[in-house]
Parts: structure tokens; sequence; C-alpha cells
């Protein structure tokens, strides 16, 4: 295989040069297949109707301590016909799930430039007053956070199990002048992981692990993020 650029960075060897090329020829082609999964989620056709229009708790307003009922259909903000809608574990009596903390973390950083084409929100099962706390302690200032405490959403949408245990899902909503219809959920967190994998079903909307696997240590097998370290 021929070099695929001509750059040589200092003191690198042949041998380090024709491993590297190796790597990018299967990084191109990840770019690729990346794309062409996008494509195909792009184009999955129209998904159920919702069958109800979910209320959900939230702050009134910024520097507000008042809590107020918004409605499914209210978190489609004019012009943006696109609702992704993240279930944070976050039980009523519990605590916040370190994951989902972790992802938490850098989802409030793209926040603001999600929200340019897209609605955003975080749903959790925890009282509003208990969510919001704990958003204040990581900075979250930029998510739109919810309680769906006083809902079925969770439930009907995969984000909690029979026995009332809370998962972590991203679903998407689209709106159109016939109603609200459900477009896509992370459903790989419900197959079978293959050998060897872990059931991850976000890691391409999530930095923590993409820049851990640039590492020669990589993710690792026992480490998991934390609320806190120290």
């Amino acid at each position: 295989m021929g070099h695929l650029h001509e750059r040589r960075f200092p003191g690198e060897s042949d041998a380090y040069r024709e491993a590297r090329d190796r790597l990018l020829a299967a990084e191109r082609d990840l770019r690729r297949r990346t794309e062409e999964v996008a494509e195909l989620r792009r184009a999955l056709p129209q998904g159920g109707a919702v069958k109800e229009d979910y209320v959900f708790q939230q702050v009134a307003a910024e520097n507000s301590s008042t809590a107020t009922e918004i409605r499914l259909s209210e978190l489609f903000a004019s012009g943006k016909d696109t609702l992704i809608l993240y279930s944070f574990m976050y039980p009523p009596e519990g605590n916040a799930c370190p994951m989902c903390t972790a992802f938490l973390d850098a989802l409030n950083g793209n926040a603001e430039h999600i929200t340019q084409r897209a609605n955003l929100a975080v749903a959790a099962k925890a009282p509003l007053d208990t969510i919001r706390s704990f958003a204040a302690s990581r900075g979250w200032s930029d998510l739109r956070l919810l309680s769906s405490g006083g809902n079925s959403y969770n439930a009907d949408y995969f984000a909690e199990s029979p026995d009332g245990g809370q998962l972590p899902m991203i679903n998407v909503f689209r709106k159109d002048a016939d109603g609200i219809r459900h477009l896509y959920a992370s459903e790989l967190f419900f197959i079978a992981p293959e050998e060897g994998q872990h059931p991850r079903h976000i890691d391409a909307m999530w930095p923590l692990w993409n820049v851990l696997d640039l590492t020669p240590e990589g993710r690792g097998t026992d480490w998991w993020p934390q609320i806190n370290y120290g």
C-alpha cells in the first residue's frame, strides 16, 4: 500500500508509517461507514404516532424556582420540527447515574450548538427540584431539564423497566401538521453485544470514550465515570 499522504512526523520509522497508513485507511473506511449509517437513520419511514401529549414539569423561567407544566408538543420551538429527548437515569428515590452524568456533562457543552438546528431536552423520573439541584452542582446551564415523574413517558418509550428501574435512552420525535411521531431510539442498548464488546449504545455522541480510544491504554475494562473524583 502506498503512502496516503506525504507528511512524516519527526523521528518516525518506516514501520510506524506503514502501520499508521493501515490505520488511516481503516479510519477513512469508518468515516464512510458512519456517514452511511447516518443516511440510513435519516431515511427511516415515519414511526408510530405519539399516543398522548405527555405533560412534564419544568422551571417556569430562568432564575425562577417555580415549576410549571409543559406538554411534549410545546417542546418544539417554531421552525424546529425535531426533538431529541434524552432519558436521564435518576430515580425518584435514589442517586443520579454516573454514566448519564458524564454524558450530560458533555451534552451541556454542546447544547447551544445543537439547539440551533433541533430541539433538545433531558427528562428524568426524579422530582424537578432534585434534578435542578443536581444540575446546578454540575454547571448544566444550557440543558432543558424536565421531570417525567407525573407521566408514563419513561415506560412507554423504554426508559424504564417493568420493575421501575430507569434506563438511558435517546428518543427522537418529529412534529408535522398531522401531529407528533416517533422517529428514532437508541435501540442498540437492547441487543446482546458481540463478544468482547460492552453494550454502550451512544458512543458516537459521547466524547469521553472516543477521546480515550486515542490512547494506548484505551477505555480499559475496570474504569467508569464517577460523579466526583478525589
